[in-house]
């Protein structure tokens, strides 16, 4: 995990290289503050050297001048070096989101991807450079001091060192435990934003069934484990910091009191124990520096671990050795004692199903819901993978394919379409996003909703909103199907697209189907007897298994399960 941490540096190592030569530099200008003050109170001051008092508070000046110059680069080209570092980040694991199966989605939460692109990722900035300069700060700063002391008075020296492995002690024992305590924080947080997602995201399902007090309950259960989760956290931090401020005091008293002792001895005079004291601020900002970083280490590695988890789940799904570019796809599919359950569970879905879809042709496959008619389409552009048997497009096994390739030479239009939240001109060219205005037109008037479109006062440009919901169910079903047009593909999957429509919109988008299929393979998922009675070949599914087929006058004289469905208006 380290290594891949250090990865992410290399890359910018001209800012760290900046950001850590900076720090070094601020931090021995800062040692040599409380010498010049020694000397000032010692000897130039008592000896009335106004011209060495001079040259000490031009020196002091100077070094804070410097100073400031190189706290400035540090806290500009740190931040910098984090932010770059984190877009680093964020843009490689927003590329491996797009990799992952299905399976991945299936199983994980909306909110948890958010809070860790987000959240997590911004902790992990943090410590990528406070990290490093907090390290080299406070290492350079308690040796520089204790160097000086120990030249100044080493018996004073020796008794500044008493406390310091008590003030180390407490701060990293803390450390350790409370790491425990940050990690469910940032689970709670994902949990939370888990839940105001789905909440937001279905609004409308939450306002129609009137269960706002149901949606707040569970939201205030989430809200009350996150609270607990804090509070056991802010519990630890109130000991740690309470246990560090009062061994900062102890280490205060014991230098003064040593230096008393030492003073009443002769061993010491007033001007070194000032200097010491000065030189305690120097090393008691460093150590907080260190229990700082600790603590900022806990949250970052909590949430690196979080990042490398999603970084090192593989795809279920990848393009096998030697994978071939499908070109000049035909269309012709065929399923050979193809099987598939999806994992973590025990039901076998599709079960043994053998079935042709011959190039050019327009298929139906039905069913009562739950027969499998998704999954089975779902299975041709390898959203799953087969469990047994194989699926062939062109007579060549799909799993020998590209995946890319093979996905953009399918199309699908699904019952419940998704619209980007952008205009209706961007959710159009989706399907091709090099495509010409007048190629946007043709599609959008094949589809038959170029008309609807020019009634709008921004037209193309009109932004749809979030899921399209700007848009009814017919409208944005048409805009999926420019979009289908636009893609061009050879092969073609519509799945449930005019299930839950009214009438007239069933009517404009059974046209833009009609038209679409035209010269390509259709895969038409559908209950309506007006989607599929036309088509040239019907399988009919139940309970994942392919029990009949035949054209639809065919399946009517069977006498069998088309026909009970058909019968009971379930087609």
């Amino acid at each position: 995990m380290l290594k891949r941490f250090i990865s992410y540096y290399k890359p910018h190592i001209h800012l760290f290289v900046l950001d850590m030569t900076a720090a070094i530099l601020s931090s021995i200008m800062g040692i040599f503050f409380p010498m010049i003050t020694r000397n000032l109170l010692k000897f130039y001051i008592p000896e009335k050297d106004t011209r060495m008092i001079t040259i000490a508070f031009i020196i002091m000046g100077v070094v804070w001048m410097f100073r400031a110059i190189f706290n400035f680069i540090r806290v500009k080209w740190g931040h910098i070096l984090g932010v770059r570092m984190e877009a680093d980040m964020r843009k490689h694991i927003f590329q491996h989101l797009q990799k992952l199966s299905f399976t991945y989605y299936d199983n994980t939460k909306t909110g948890h991807i958010m809070s860790r692109i987000t959240n997590d990722l911004n902790m992990i900035a943090e410590v990528a450079h406070h990290g490093p300069e907090d390290l080299i700060i406070s290492v350079f700063m308690i040796i520089g001091s204790f160097i000086f002391m120990f030249y100044f008075n080493s018996r004073l020296a020796w008794i500044s060192l008493i406390p310091l492995p008590f003030l180390l002690i407490w701060g990293f024992t803390l450390g350790r435990r409370m790491k425990a305590g940050f990690r469910d924080v940032r689970a709670r947080i994902a949990d939370m934003n888990s839940s105001v997602e789905n909440s937001v995201v279905g609004i409308r399902e939450v306002k129609s069934f009137a269960k706002e007090d149901l949606e707040i309950a569970k939201f205030g259960e989430v809200n009350r484990l996150f609270k607990k989760a804090k509070e056991r956290m802010y519990t630890l931090m109130a000991t740690f910091f309470t246990g560090m401020n009062f061994l900062t005091d102890v280490y205060y008293g014991t230098v003064v009191g040593g230096g008393t002792y030492l003073i009443l001895r002769n061993q010491l005079d007033a001007a070194d124990l000032i200097s010491f004291i000065l030189y305690i601020n120097f090393i008691l900002d460093p150590i907080k520096r260190l229990i700082n970083f600790v603590e900022q280490y806990q949250q970052g590695t909590t949430a690196f671990e979080r990042f490398t988890e999603i970084m090192d789940i593989e795809p279920d799904i990848k393009d096998v050795a030697n994978a071939v570019k499908a070109t000049n796809v035909a269309g012709k599919i065929e399923f050979k004692n193809v099987t598939f359950k999806y994992d973590g569970t025990k039901d076998i879905v599709i079960n043994d199903i053998s079935m042709t879809m011959p190039a050019g042709k327009t298929i139906a496959v039905v069913g009562e819901s739950g027969a499998g008619k998704s999954t089975l389409v779902s299975l041709i552009p390898r959203f799953y993978e087969v469990d047994e048997g194989t699926i062939r497009l062109d007579d060549k096994d799909i799993a020998k394919f590209k995946i890319r390739s093979l996905r953009e030479s399918i199309g699908i239009v699904q019952q419940n379409v998704f619209l980007f939240d952008t205009t209706i001109r961007e959710n159009i060219l989706y399907g091709n996003p090099e495509a010409s205005e007048d190629e946007l037109i043709d599609c959008a008037k094949k589809a038959n909703i170029y008309d609807f479109i020019m009634t709008l006062p921004d037209g193309f440009d009109t932004l749809v909103g979030e899921r399209g919901v700007k848009l009814s169910g017919g409208q944005k079903q048409r805009v999926s199907i420019a979009r289908a047009f636009l893609k061009n593909p050879p092969v073609l999957i519509f799945d449930e697209a005019t299930s839950s429509l009214d009438t007239e919109s069933e009517s404009l988008i059974q046209k833009s189907m009609e038209e679409l299929s035209v010269n390509r393979t259709t895969i038409i998922i559908a209950h309506r007897l007006s989607t599929v009675r036309n088509a040239d070949w019907i399988y009919v599914l139940r309970s994942g298994k392919l029990i009949e087929q035949g054209s639809h006058e065919d399946l009517l004289n069977m006498d069998g399960y088309y026909k009970t469905l058909y019968t009971r208006n379930l087609l």
